[in-house]
């Protein structure tokens, strides 16, 4: 069974850790118990060794320890105050601290002492020591305290919640990759949107003068939309203020996730705790985005830099496209390389794994997209999309990207195990199956500036979102084929589009330094 106690002190660390500094002394107060923990003895004893006093008496006073052992701590701090010449502070510590207010009670001795070390106009460290170094003064202190303090993980409360409720999603009781309403314990999106076109920008975010967004994706649960920018900045926003997400305290404090170079490449993991990101010179990091650490790295994930990344679906792997003419899997457990997907002769702009995880799916400039085997890496099928009839077919255009479509194949009227959208450096956007069959194409009707740049599917499969040269997102009809909308959503190129996994949203962001959220 667990003890009333341990949750109050659950409370109290999450007290602590987000600066409810008078709530916790409430709590201690009327309960009469004590945190007495620190998230790193090491750092502690090291603080205290160092003599950086400061920190120590901040820690110290959430801590509960026998008087004697306090008493040491705080004359030793007098007294490194005392040689110092900072005698007005050792003044204050010496009469209006509780450890040395208790001293003068039970041993007036070494109080009046002290107090008249402090009235002399010089100090003697022999006297004032006892001829002993400071140094192995404060080790002793460190090892008295340390027997008397007990090490607890950061966050514990919020991290028992969260297995809780995964152990429920495993369960059943809840469903899975949906924001959950803790205290009523359900679905906060429960209630689930007809899918709609945009008709508008909502929302914008306006980059710096010299900055631009490269990448965005939102985070499976819906929480999260992050950006990854020129100058090598991840940020987290709001998507429904289009303001940084100052919930996270390290944002809150101008802390931000972060890469030496432009980050080109970005994706979370299924269960939105993990953000991967590449940058420019090849480099892959995996961050954890409650805290903004940083948990993996992978310096040399590739020569070149990472122009896409996706998740397994278990999560356990990175998949990774890059300017090196490769695409490669890599182990979050292991930090290594695993699979290297060969074939392609120029970059390579996108990799998937398909719906069951057994194939992956890459598209390259060269004009060709390739199926391999995910285990073996073996090459399936090559597949060069055959471009709209007035264009040449004797060259190949640059695949943009090429998206798996998130619904079981039975909705397009087809069997194949998978089916893929396609979009070329042209006009045109195609539905195809692992053969290379076209099942379905999508236009633009443009010639002059219609080439297609970017594309992003609604969370069903429903609708094609794509944006072409003249910066207008062209909105498709999977079912019909049709062109339902068009809206301009860019002064200048759009790199990249996303879509809210639940809601009617969708981010484009573009070279003139904006992240726009377009909305019905």
């Amino acid at each position: 069974s667990v003890e009333s106690a341990d949750i109050i002190r659950l409370m109290l660390q999450f007290c602590k850790e987000n600066g409810l500094y008078r709530t916790l002394q409430a709590l201690q107060e009327e309960s009469r118990v004590t945190l007495n923990t620190v998230d790193s003895l090491d750092g502690l004893m090291s603080d205290i060794n160092k003599g950086q006093w400061d920190v120590v008496l901040q820690a110290v006073s959430y801590l509960s320890m026998p008087d004697n052992v306090l008493q040491d701590l705080y004359v030793q701090v007098i007294l490194e105050l005392a040689e110092a010449r900072e005698i007005d502070t050792a003044q204050t510590l010496l009469k209006e601290t509780a450890p040395m207010i208790a001293m003068k009670q039970d041993a007036p001795e070494r109080f009046l002492r002290l107090e008249a070390l402090l009235r002399k106009n010089f100090f003697d460290p022999r006297e004032g020591f006892d001829g002993m170094p400071k140094e192995k003064r404060r080790s002793e202190i460190a090892q008295a305290m340390s027997k008397h303090i007990q090490v607890a993980s950061p966050s514990r409360l919020l991290a028992l919640v969260g297995q809780a409720l995964k152990w429920q999603q495993h369960a059943g009781i809840l469903p899975p990759n949906t924001r959950i309403d803790v205290f009523r314990g359900v679905a906060a999106d429960a209630a689930e949107e007809k899918e709609q076109v945009p008709t508008m920008i909502a929302k914008t975010v306006k980059f710096g003068e010299k900055s631009h967004p490269e990448c965005a994706c939102f985070s499976p649960d819906g929480q999260y939309c992050v950006s990854g920018s020129v100058d090598g900045f991840v940020e987290v926003w709001d998507y429904q203020t289009a303001m940084l997400r100052k919930d996270l305290s390290y944002q809150e404090e101008g802390s931000f996730m972060m890469h030496e170079k432009a980050v080109i490449g970005i994706a979370f993991s299924k269960d939105s705790e993990l953000l991967a990101t590449g940058s420019q010179d090849g480099q892959l990091k995996v961050w954890r985005v409650a805290s903004g650490q940083c948990v993996r790295r992978y310096d040399k994930a590739h020569k070149e830099g990472i122009t896409f990344i996706s998740w397994s679906k278990d999560s356990t792997q990175i998949l990774t496209a890059s300017f090196d003419q490769t695409a490669r899997a890599h182990g979050l457990k292991s930090g290594k390389t695993l699979k290297e997907f060969r074939g392609h002769t120029s970059y390579v702009n996108s990799a998937v794994y398909t719906r069951d995880g057994a194939k992956v799916v890459t598209g390259s400039s060269d004009g060709n997209l390739i199926v391999f085997d995910a285990k073996t890496t073996e090459q399936i099928n090559t597949i060069t999309p055959p471009p709209p009839p007035h264009l040449s077919s004797t060259v190949n255009y640059a695949v943009n990207s090429a998206l798996v479509a998130p619904q079981p194949p039975g909705q397009y009227g087809d069997s194949d195990d998978a089916l893929v959208f396609v979009c070329t450096r042209t006009n045109v956007i195609q539905m195809m199956n692992l053969q290379g069959q076209v099942l379905k194409s999508f236009t633009s009707g443009r010639r002059e500036k219609g080439d297609f740049v970017a594309m992003t599917l609604s969370p069903k499969g429903e609708w094609l979102y794509a944006v072409a040269e003249d910066h207008k997102l062209y909105c498709f009809s999977t079912i019909t084929g049709g062109l339902e909308n068009t809206l301009k959503v860019a002064e200048k190129e759009v790199i990249g589009l996303t879509h809210h996994p639940s809601r009617n949203v969708v981010a484009a962001h573009s070279s003139d330094g904006t992240l726009a959220f377009l909305k019905p």
